[in-house]
């Protein structure tokens, strides 16, 4: 398989970040990576915006996920400035699609918006 561009290497490497606890436990860590403008939609079908997400995730009483494994990560230059990241997360036994975009802001890859949907693994998920 072929080295990924910078921008692709960059979102990843942000995105992997932010599966890391104390990332999703610090406002400072989360607001390096979120885009001003980040929109979220999670599993329940929930709505988020930055200022929202970062106040759940800090919040003392947060739901923890417990450790998140990501695997199937791929990538793809989509426009000067726009990577689209797609990928499996798994934790406690739970499984979701997950869909990123990063914008390249100033030079930060930053994430604009993500999106995740549960799943049950399938026949045609071996594909």
């Amino acid at each position: 398989m072929p080295e990924p561009s910078p921008g692709v290497a960059a979102a990843i490497e942000g995105e992997l970040s932010l599966l890391d606890p104390l990332v999703r436990a610090s406002t400072e860590l989360l607001a390096r990576v979120l885009h001003p403008e980040y929109r979220e939609i999670d599993t329940t079908g929930r709505c988020w915006n930055r200022d929202a997400i970062i106040t759940l995730l800090i919040a003392n009483d947060a739901p923890r996920p417990g450790p998140l494994t990501a695997s199937r990560m791929q990538g793809v230059h989509l426009a000067d400035g726009v990577v689209h990241l797609t990928f499996e997360t798994e934790s406690k036994g739970l499984r979701a699609h997950r869909s990123s975009l990063w914008r390249l802001t100033g030079r930060s890859w930053l994430l604009y918006f993500h999106q995740a949907t549960l799943f049950v693994a399938g026949p045609s998920d071996d594909e």
